[in-house]
């Protein structure tokens, strides 16, 4: 029997299970680069649309793993020496994360985990997971690659008009009972026309391009593997060779770039300031990629018009964070690739891991980040280990 720990994100406030707004949601069979989407065997364990997400949820787990004579613990708790995931962590072959609650496993942890064999990401990014100490300790590292790309895709596009046309005071004056149009207006614009500049065009950043493609923005980008002729031509993207070349350029920034090691604070005050006056920045990527203090001081000093996104560091953040009240957010709890409709893709995708795990299969390579060892699959084109 194997102990699987799962740490999920609380329940509604208001209780579980919520009421649904919708009967159903489209089924995605496959994505836009052509990868098939989760494919496990046997029922799934819950209804696609329902919210499995959460602790009450359970991802829809339960039924596959005791009837293979697992022993699955879920829980929110997973900060502090006293928590149910540090009490449980030593017993734990599976443990079960997402990066919207991530469960940190630090070095520290990874070599308390005696037992530990596999960390699976519910979702799309797996820096929570000290990636180097789990190479060196021979534990396989894999996450639902794709499940919730169009998700946060998305949420990029709304966060863009959120804050250009400057949806968010809009609303608040309606709410409030006022009619202040002025107020309304004297920070919006349009989007047609302006400059969009993508750092990183992995399957996200290239999906907000495409999505931004019928808005009538120059498009632009800037990655280490530059993109194919055709997808450059068909989305009439022009490319840079770093960072600083496309921020002095464009208008409105989208930071999509995966966290490692040499990532970590690589929008700082020195890169702020070679932005356009007045632009706008978007992270939906992680947290630690900005300087926390660099995106009020360029907010306070009108460098920037605006921040959005829905990643902090730590997660959850605390009452007190800084970027709660900074002017001209539109910061969210990490909400975008948690969708019901991702909820099922990313759920049908971590049965299907636990199933070629359990059946000593081999785990679909797409979604492997380290194995045997090293960086694996996704992991080898994301991820640095240094």
């Amino acid at each position: 029997m194997s102990t699987v720990l799962c740490v999920l994100y609380p329940d509604p406030v208001t209780g579980y299970p919520p009421e649904y707004v919708r009967d159903e949601i489209p089924e995605i069979t496959v994505y836009a680069n052509g990868q098939s989407a989760p494919t496990p065997r046997g029922p799934l364990g819950f209804k696609p649309g329902q919210l499995v997400g959460c602790v009450s949820g359970e991802l829809g787990l339960r039924s596959y793993l005791e009837s293979l004579g697992h022993e699955l613990i879920v829980t929110s708790d997973k900060d502090g020496p006293d928590s149910t995931f540090e009490r449980y962590l030593p017993e734990a072959e599976v443990v079960i994360s997402q990066p919207f609650w991530p469960a940190y496993l630090t070095e520290e942890r990874i070599a308390g985990a005696k037992k530990l064999k596999l960390a699976l990401t519910a979702g799309i990014g797996s820096d929570h997971v000290d990636l180097r100490a789990a190479a060196q300790a021979g534990i396989t590292v894999a996450e639902v690659t794709g499940s919730n790309c169009v998700s946060v895709a998305e949420q990029v596009v709304m966060l863009i008009l959120l804050l250009v046309r400057n949806y968010l005071p809009s609303h608040t004056f309606s709410e409030a009972g006022g009619w202040n149009i002025a107020d309304c207006v004297e920070r919006a614009y349009d989007i047609e026309g302006m400059r969009f500049g993508a750092i990183g065009a992995g399957r996200i950043g290239l999906a907000v391009l495409q999505r931004l493609k019928p808005f009538g923005l120059s498009l632009h980008y800037t990655q280490r593997h530059r993109l194919a002729p055709e997808i450059e031509d068909d989305l009439g993207l022009s490319f840079h060779a770093d960072a600083e070349s496309l921020v002095r350029s464009v208008d409105i920034v989208n930071l999509q770039l995966p966290l490692y090691p040499s990532t970590e604070g690589f929008f700082n005050d020195a890169l702020f300031a070679k932005m356009k006056r007045g632009a706008y920045l978007i992270n939906t990527a992680r947290g630690k990629l900005v300087e926390r203090d660099a995106v009020i001081r360029a907010l306070q000093s009108r460098q920037i018009a605006g921040y959005a996104g829905d990643v902090w560091f730590p997660q959850p953040a605390p009452l007190d964070h800084p970027w709660r009240t900074m002017p001209f957010n539109g910061m969210t709890p990490h909400v975008s690739g948690t969708t019901l409709s991702a909820q099922a893709r990313y759920a049908a995708g971590t049965l299907e891991i636990l199933q070629s795990y359990f059946a000593s299969a081999p785990i679909r390579e797409e979604y492997l980040i380290v194995d045997g060892g090293n960086l694996a699959g996704t992991g080898s084109a994301s991820y640095q280990l240094t």
